[in-house]
């Protein structure tokens, strides 16, 4: 299990590297006034609570137990895409509650979606399986399973089938943060919402 602070600074350097990039190039230029400081502020806090939010019963677990478990809440796996599915809904609800409009509120469901699967991966390649089907499936499943054996003791194909699929998933949760920051006014400039 990677720390907090791994989790976050992979959230912002690599799943929302193009609202750094356009937030850096705006606030160059100072174009960002109050209004967006408090938009971006929005995603920064979303998104910060996503990329954790899958080890949000570690917090009581150590004031109640004094052990740091944290992969599930009763019977419910919190490393799974059902307890994703309550990140999405919970930045959907807050989203519509401050934009007023649908589709930004989704986007921003989608930015939380995003950085709670970057946690997911993460701590897949840490620990090498987690529950992402449950409740369809309740075993282990690992994405990254076959990144760390050696080339000669796997068929060369299946190895890099697994490479590639490895790489994909990574690749579709930056692409999901992508489309949701540009939806929210970032492209490689940031547009301020009217």
């Amino acid at each position: 299990m990677p720390y907090p602070a791994f989790h976050l600074s992979f959230f912002i350097f690599c799943i929302s590297l193009v609202g750094v990039f356009a937030i850096a190039g705006s606030g160059f230029r100072r174009e960002i006034g109050f209004k967006d400081v408090k938009h971006l502020s929005l995603l920064l806090f979303v998104g910060s609570i996503g990329s954790v939010f899958p080890d949000v019963p570690a917090v009581w677990n150590y004031l109640l137990y004094g052990n740091l478990q944290h992969t599930s809440i009763g019977p419910v796996p919190t490393h799974s895409l059902f307890f994703g599915l309550v990140a999405f809904i919970l930045a959907l609800t807050l989203g519509h509650m401050i934009y007023r409009n649908i589709s930004k509120a989704s986007s921003l469901g989608i930015f939380a979606e995003a950085a709670f699967l970057s946690h997911l991966l993460l701590d897949d390649i840490a620990d090498g399986g987690l529950t992402y089907l449950y409740p369809v499936y309740n075993e282990p499943l690992s994405i990254f399973a076959f990144m760390n054996v050696r080339l000669s003791g796997v068929d060369f194909f299946h190895y890099n089938f697994a490479c590639f699929v490895s790489v994909f998933f990574i690749f579709c949760v930056m692409f999901m943060a992508l489309l949701a920051l540009k939806d929210l006014g970032f492209g490689f400039r940031y547009e301020p919402l009217e």
